[in-house]
């Protein structure tokens, strides 16, 4: 089977997956999991779900570029890649991962400042004298 490709997004981070059968190898920027988000054991459990979920942690091979964002955010936009990667990969996985939540873009981002406050609804302090 061919390479599959998905791009997976959170914040203002973006991640680029490609999907091809394999030995359950992944890498992201170059690097292994272990190494790219160090002692973040929530975080790696959180980009593994979606493999745990349909059984393809050691099936698959994972080649990943992330970019923009912090860790947090590119860890979410690498799940949510994996997530569509495999529903492309094989059709029935949908069924799995779509009640669990994986398929959903997370499309909350940073409010913007308005003019006159402090930062997006933080009035500036009052002062009575």
């Amino acid at each position: 089977m061919a390479t599959i490709y998905a791009t997976g997004k959170r914040k203002s981070a973006i991640a680029k997956v490609w999907l091809t059968p394999g030995k359950g190898e992944m890498s992201i920027n170059g690097k292994t999991l272990d190494e790219w988000l160090g002692g973040h054991e929530t975080l790696k459990m959180k980009v593994r779900l979606p493999l745990e979920a349909t059984k393809q942690l050691d099936a698959v091979t994972i080649k990943a570029t992330t970019l923009g964002g912090g860790y947090s955010a590119q860890a979410d936009a690498l799940k949510h890649g994996i997530t569509k990667a495999l529903s492309e990969y094989e059709p029935t996985f949908r069924t799995i991962l779509k009640p669990m939540g994986l398929l959903t873009r997370d499309s909350r981002v940073v409010e913007r400042k308005k003019p006159g406050k402090r930062k997006a609804r933080r009035s500036p302090q009052f002062s009575k004298r």
